[in-house]
């Protein structure tokens, strides 16, 4: 059996690469992160090194979900996650400019006797995006967003070939087992129609499908920029998923609700310069109009899927609660 070293050198074309500590696992166990340096020499000997980070994939069999969503599903989802992942860096992460970075893609392989894919990718640390962080200030979330607004920018009415036909790790049509554990009531069955809005906004770019604050690489060089990780997930969608999810990660309930309008402002700031440098064509006052609608559909969206998935989940506050009843509200008078 080929080792993980050897695979690396065949793709990358090294002479020789010395694996070295884990950054971290993945998700129930399908995999490692790790650094490697890559090693090569010139026509007059010359030695190079070149810091990466390896995704190595194993996806030879189902694991146990760390909260018990262990079925057939759940793992084709997480194979699925993996193409779509392998794919975004392939084919679409060379058109990420410097205002959403993404690392940079040197090479893959899938193994398919082993059942798994090597990803190899430029390492963020070595580029000054070393710092990762649980608690952020108003300068690192206006830094997020606007990546993501130039992200949404760049991939504004994209088909998204080979991705999520709609992105986020909780979307519906992904999510059955979820749903079926949802507690009977209004959010429940009003899911599809929650969805179909999202899905059918005229306005479709590529989202991220996973934008954490855990996910962006900071810079303390460069504190106006990031760069962001982890593209299982990225497929069509309307921005305000990212946008929505983002803030949930990173601000309590109180703060969400208080810094509602000015983080959607400033958003919307920086996607109407983005969109006017990346996507002329497009009209951004009825960009603009649709999406701020859709905003508390995305928050009732992810809050339907953490009310199967996670009942008790923090998440689930009274500023989501306020925002999906406004939802609902709104499907019922019409």
């Amino acid at each position: 059996m080929t080792t993980l070293s050897e695979t690396v050198c065949q793709i990358t074309g090294a002479d020789s690469v010395e694996l070295g500590k884990e950054i971290q696992s993945l998700w129930s166990g399908y995999g490692v992160i790790q650094c490697a340096e890559l090693r090569t020499s010139d026509d007059q000997g010359h030695r190079r090194t070149v810091p990466v980070v390896v995704k190595h994939i194993d996806i030879s069999s189902a694991r146990t979900n760390p909260r018990g969503w262990g079925s057939e599903t759940s793992h084709q989802r997480k194979v699925r996650s993996y193409q779509v992942e392998k794919t975004f860096y392939e084919c679409f992460s060379r058109q990420c400019n410097q205002l959403c970075l993404v690392p940079d893609f040197i090479a893959a392989h899938e193994k398919p006797d082993e059942g798994g894919w090597v990803i190899v990718l430029a390492d963020l640390n070595a580029l000054g995006f070393d710092r990762r962080k649980s608690e952020v200030d108003q300068r690192d979330i206006q830094t997020c967003l606007a990546w993501l607004a130039n992200f949404h920018a760049t991939f504004m009415g994209e088909k998204a070939t080979g991705l999520w036909p709609v992105g986020t790790y909780w979307h519906l049509e992904t999510r059955p087992d979820e749903l079926a554990a949802m507690p009977a009531g209004p959010l429940r069955q009003s899911a599809e129609q929650i969805d179909h809005r999202l899905s059918g906004a005229t306005f479709q770019t590529l989202v991220h499908g996973d934008a954490k604050v855990a996910n962006f690489c900071f810079s303390d060089d460069d504190r106006d920029r990031v760069s962001a990780v982890d593209f299982q997930y990225v497929g069509r969608g309307c921005g305000m998923k990212d946008v929505a999810y983002f803030i949930s990660s990173c601000l309590s309930e109180q703060a969400a609700s208080r810094q509602q309008d000015a983080l959607l402002n400033f958003y919307f700031q920086q996607l109407q310069i983005a969109v006017t440098a990346r996507a002329p064509g497009v009209n951004f006052s009825d960009l603009e109009g649709e999406w701020r609608e859709l905003y508390p559909f995305a928050w009732a969206d992810f809050c339907r899927f953490l009310s199967g998935w996670s009942p008790g989940h923090w998440k689930l506050n009274a500023y989501s609660d306020q925002i999906t009843q406004s939802v609902l509200d709104q499907l019922r008078r019409k």
